[in-house]
C-alpha cells in the first residue's frame, strides 16, 4: 500500500462521506474503497470493531471509528486545532453528533411502518430541537469555531444534510431551520469550494 485507503459503505452519507470529505480538502490522494452491503458480513470479522469507516495508512495498523480519523487527518492537515483544550471543545461536538446517529438510526431497522412513523415523529418534535439548541450554545459561526473550517464543521455538515435532503420518512427537512447558527455551518460547509468539487465528481 502506498496511499492512504478509506474504507466504506458505498453511499455519499454520514461516518464514511464526512472522512472522505477530509482527506479530500486535505488534498490527500488516497483509495476511496466503497462495500456493497452484501460484501458486509463478510468483511466485518476482519476490522478493528466491527463498523466502518476505516482507514488505512502505510505502515500503520488499522484505524476504526469516524472521530478518531477525522482528528487524525484533521491534526496532520491543518483542520483540527492545536491547542488542546480546544480540540476538546471540537471533539465534544463530534461526540454530540454520533450521539444523533445513535438515536435516530435504530428506526432504520424497525420493520413495522407505525412504529418506525411514531418513534421518527417523536424524534423530530422532541430529541432533534433539543439536541440542536444545545449545539448552537457552541457554535461561533459562520463555522463552529469561527472564520475557518475544521473537521468538526464537516461532521455537522453531514448530519443537517442527512435530514435537510428529506430523505428520513417522517423527520421533515426543515426540521434544522429555526436554528440559524445550526444551518450556517451547513450552508457555510455545502458553499466551500472544495465541498461543491467533491460532491460535483
Amino acid at each position: 500500500m502506498t496511499k492512504p485507503t478509506l474504507t466504506y459503505f458505498d453511499i455519499p452519507a454520514s461516518r464514511g462521506e464526512e472522512c472522505r470529505l477530509a482527506l479530500f480538502l486535505s488534498g490527500i490522494e488516497f483509495e476511496d474503497k466503497r462495500i456493497k452491503g452484501t460484501d458486509w458480513p463478510a468483511l466485518k470479522p476482519t476490522t478493528p470493531y466491527g463498523s466502518m469507516p476505516i482507514l488505512e495508512l502505510p505502515g500503520k495498523p488499522p484505524l476504526a471509528h469516524s472521530n478518531a480519523i477525522l482528528a487524525l487527518i484533521g491534526r496532520r492537515h491543518g483542520l483540527h486545532p492545536s491547542d488542546d483544550f480546544e480540540a476538546a471543545r471540537h471533539e465534544a461536538m463530534m461526540v454530540s453528533v454520533e450521539e444523533v446517529r445513535h438515536t435516530v438510526g435504530p428506526t432504520l431497522r424497525l420493520s413495522d411502518p407505525t412504529e418506525k412513523q411514531a418513534k421518527r415523529e417523536d424524534i423530530a418534535a422532541n430529541y432533534l430541537p433539543s439536541w440542536a439548541k444545545f449545539a448552537e450554545k457552541h457554535i461561533e459561526g459562520p463555522f463552529f469555531a469561527g472564520a475557518k473550517l475544521h473537521v468538526v464543521d464537516l461532521k455537522l455538515f453531514m448530519i443537517v444534510r442527512w435530514f435537510a435532503l428529506g430523505t428520513v420518512d417522517h423527520i421533515p427537512a426543515t426540521v434544522f431551520d429555526p436554528f440559524p447558527k445550526l444551518t450556517g455551518v451547513y450552508k457555510a460547509v455545502g458553499g466551500d469550494g472544495r465541498v461543491r468539487a467533491w460532491f460535483a465528481r
